[in-house]
C-alpha cells in the first residue's frame, strides 16, 4: 500500500484510539510496564534533543520547526527556553492535547504556534527542523523524500530520529516485540543508518553527531546534521 494509504491510516489511528494511549505514553498518568518503557524511551530521545539545542548560546534566538510534534513533548520546553517555535502535527486531537499542555505551563507571549499538518504540506523557513519519531510511519522509498521536504524548510541544522534497521531489530518487529499492545493499528518502518545518512548527505548536510537511545521497547537512533562542518 502507497504512502496516502500510510497517511490516512496514520491520522485516523492518531484522532481515535492510538491518541487516547499515546496521550497517556507521552503524560504522567499511571500506564501499564510496556507503556511506561516506552514513555522512558521516548523520553531520552527529547532528552537527548533538547540537550543539543540547549548548547546553542542563542536558543532564544532561534526559529524551530517541531514537524510531528504529538503532544508537546518538544516542543513544550523548547518554548519555555525562549526558541520559537512551530509545531504540527497530522493528528488534530494530538494538535489540540499540545496546545492545551503548552497553555498550562507557558505564559501566553512564549506558546508555540500550533498547526494541523502532515509533513508534505509544511511550508516555511526555520533555523532548524526537527522530526522525531515520525519516519516509522513512512516506507524506506518514501524516507529520502520525507528528508528531502524536511531540508527545504531547514537553513542550518537538522534533526531526525527514526527506528534503525538492523538484524536484530528486523527481528524483534517480526515476531511482535517492537510495538507491541493490541491497540497497535499503524505499519511500523524501520530505516538503515546509511540510507538516511545518505539521504541528508545528498542534500548538502553534513552529519554532526549522533546518539541512539533504545530501552526494552524503544529503539531510536537520534541524527543532527548541520549545514557546516563541525570540529
Amino acid at each position: 500500500m502507497g504512502i496516502v494509504d500510510d497517511k490516512s491510516i496514520v491520522r485516523e489511528y492518531f484522532n481515535a484510539t492510538g491518541f487516547d494511549r499515546w496521550r497517556r505514553i507521552y503524560g504522567d498518568s499511571e500506564v501499564n510496564k510496556v507503556q511506561l518503557d516506552i514513555r522512558q524511551g521516548h523520553q531520552l530521545t527529547v532528552d537527548t534533543v533538547l540537550a543539543w539545542l540547549k548548547q546553542d548560546t542563542q536558543l532564544d534566538r532561534l526559529s524551530i520547526c517541531d514537524a510531528g510534534c504529538g503532544v508537546g513533548s518538544l516542543s513544550i520546553p523548547l518554548a519555555a527556553c525562549g526558541a520559537k517555535v512551530y509545531a504540527s502535527d497530522i493528528s488534530t486531537k494530538m494538535v489540540e492535547e499540545a496546545q492545551q499542555r503548552a497553555a498550562v505551563s507557558l505564559p501566553p507571549e512564549k506558546l508555540p504556534t500550533f498547526e494541523v499538518s502532515d509533513l508534505e504540506a509544511l511550508t516555511g523557513k526555520y533555523n532548524t527542523v526537527v522530526c522525531l519519531d515520525v519516519l516509522i510511519h513512512y516506507p524506506q522509498d518514501k524516507a529520502s523524500e520525507m528528508i528531502g521536504k524536511l531540508s527545504s524548510l531547514a537553513e542550518s541544522r537538522i534533526i531526525i530520529s527514526f527506528a534503525p534497521k538492523t538484524i536484530f531489530y528486523s527481528l524483534l518487529k517480526k515476531i511482535g516485540d517492537f510495538f507491541p499492545g493490541p491497540s497497535k493499528a499503524t505499519r511500523a518502518y524501520l530505516h538503515s543508518e546509511a540510507s538516511i545518512i545518505q539521504a541528508l548527505t545528498a542534500r548538502g548536510w553534513h552529519i554532526h553527531r549522533k546518539n541512539m537511545n533504545k530501552t526494552r521497547f524503544y529503539f531510536s537512533r537520534v541524527i543532527e546534521a548541520t549545514r557546516q562542518i563541525s570540529d
